[in-house]
């Protein structure tokens, strides 16, 4: 991938100028998947990989950019009468724009390149990292003020209501708000954070299986309707609930039978996810790895048998994790716990591994997994990152 040098000598090769850059990190989840739009908990840390956007000011209203990605232009004219998504990588630039004007703020014309190293389509967020670069590059070029929320809530508007991917919060929040060597426990109703510390001696694992299912995107709109349709039964009983968030195991259990089996496996994942996103913060707050891990694998089998949004290839994965844990025979923890991380049916695992065995089991579960999967994967060894930023800019 480009750096940030090589990245400013292809803008000024593309369009004759020096630009500023900005940079925002995808994200790895290490627990409370589907919870984020029932207002629930989550539990994400950013990653080195990052999407970069270069920018410099035009003097028309026109936004025109280049994406080293796909090696392609897309241009668009910010004055535009009711703008319309063309299913196509430039939506999600924009849906930025768009929203942004939306609140109020007045863009100026631009010229950009965008490069992104957050694998697509991984469950690593690449999309709220193009989204949160765009939002500070466009706003950086028209001298608007903003801050951090806000930029996260636009984004997400951008991703809901242009692009039409129903996600939550979570990863345009922890994609502006990431913190060296620290994950973000947020509560997607209130929108409260704390930082919980990621130990030194352990390493964020991600492995990338390489599968990409087309029903992922579909799936993922149909789970959250799943979840709205259950509350709406729910409230007859309970009325005070707004989503799932405020529904406890107990009164799951009291009024479970006026949901299908079907619905009542999506709510049963979502409230046990948002009591493991709690307990993992009291247990990485107690140092206590071996109870984190524990929950890590209580929330893959929680999404693979009631969410129903794992695969073949990622239950493979987490299995080859486990096993090698299983073998280490120093008396010392390497691999703590396991989970598929993401919306789910293909993408990446995330795996917690001491820092001393991260490059071994990286050897291991990649010739594992080429053994047993017929296929090869990838395998990123990664620690909790900083958040979005102007690249020279402390």
């Amino acid at each position: 991938m480009a750096t940030v040098d090589q990245l400013k000598s292809d803008f000024i090769r593309l369009y004759g100028v020096e630009p500023r850059i900005f940079r925002a990190p995808g994200r790895v989840n290490l627990i409370g998947e589907h919870t984020d739009y029932s207002e629930g908990f989550v539990m994400p840390a950013a990653i080195e990989f990052s999407t970069r956007v270069a920018i410099a000011a035009r003097q028309d209203r026109i936004l025109n950019v280049y994406s080293s990605n796909y090696s392609e232009f897309a241009t668009f004219d910010l004055d535009e009468a009711a703008p319309a998504p063309r299913g196509h990588w430039s939506d999600y630039v924009r849906g930025v724009a768009v929203m942004i004007e939306r609140s109020g703020r007045t863009l100026s014309g631009a010229n950009l390149a965008i490069e992104g190293e957050v694998p697509i389509g991984s469950g690593l967020s690449s999309s709220a990292a193009l989204e949160v670069s765009t939002a500070f590059a466009l706003l950086g070029n028209s001298n608007s003020g903003f801050g951090l929320t806000e930029i996260a809530l636009l984004c997400q508007r951008a991703e809901n209501e242009f692009v039409g991917a129903r996600c939550g919060i979570m990863d345009q929040f922890v994609s502006c708000y990431g913190r060296k060597g620290e994950a973000l426990l947020l509560d997607c109703r209130s929108l409260e954070m704390s930082y919980e510390p990621v130990p030194e001696n352990v390493k964020l694992v991600i492995c990338d299986t390489k599968v990409r299912h087309k029903l992922a995107s579909g799936e993922y709109n149909i789970r959250r309707a799943q979840c709205e349709s259950a509350v709406r039964i729910l409230k007859k009983v309970i009325p005070d609930i707004r989503s799932l968030r405020d529904v406890s195991e107990a009164q799951l259990q009291e009024y479970g039978q006026l949901l299908d089996p079907v619905l009542f496996r999506r709510c049963r994942h979502v409230i046990t996810e948002n009591a493991r996103v709690l307990a993992a913060a009291r247990a990485l707050r107690q140092g206590d790895l071996g109870e984190f891990g524990r929950l890590m694998i209580e929330s893959h089998r929680s999404l693979r048998d009631d969410y129903e949004v794992s695969s073949e290839e990622l239950d493979l994965m987490v299995a080859l994790a486990l096993e090698l844990s299983r073998e280490v025979e120093s008396g010392q923890r390497a691999v703590y716990g396991a989970r598929m991380t993401g919306g789910g049916f293909g993408g990446c695992t995330l795996n917690l591994v001491a820092s001393s065995y991260a490059t071994e089991f990286a050897r291991r579960i990649t010739d594992n997994y080429q053994r047993k999967a017929g296929r090869t994967c990838a395998v990123y060894v990664c620690s909790a990152s900083a958040g979005a930023r102007e690249e020279g800019k402390i």
